[in-house]
């Protein structure tokens, strides 16, 4: 039988948190900031292409606004 307290604990994952993999070889470089971005929209699916398309769309419209009232 083994003692539960002796098990290595896992730290816990919040929905929104990338983990970046332990590696023991000193000679593999760590992901680069872009390619943890990148994984970190492909799990978040249409949420952060929604958010793309609801802020060029509110950009667009202050562009447009503001030359209206500049005119």
């Amino acid at each position: 039988m083994s003692n539960p307290s002796s098990t290595p604990k896992v730290p816990e994952q919040t929905p929104g948190e990338t983990t970046i993999p332990q590696t023991s070889g000193s000679t593999e470089a760590k992901p680069s900031y872009v390619k943890l971005a990148m994984r970190n929209m492909v799990n978040k699916g249409g949420k952060s292409l929604k958010h793309f398309f609801l802020t060029t769309f509110g950009l667009l419209a202050v562009f447009i606004g503001l030359a209206f009232l500049t005119r």
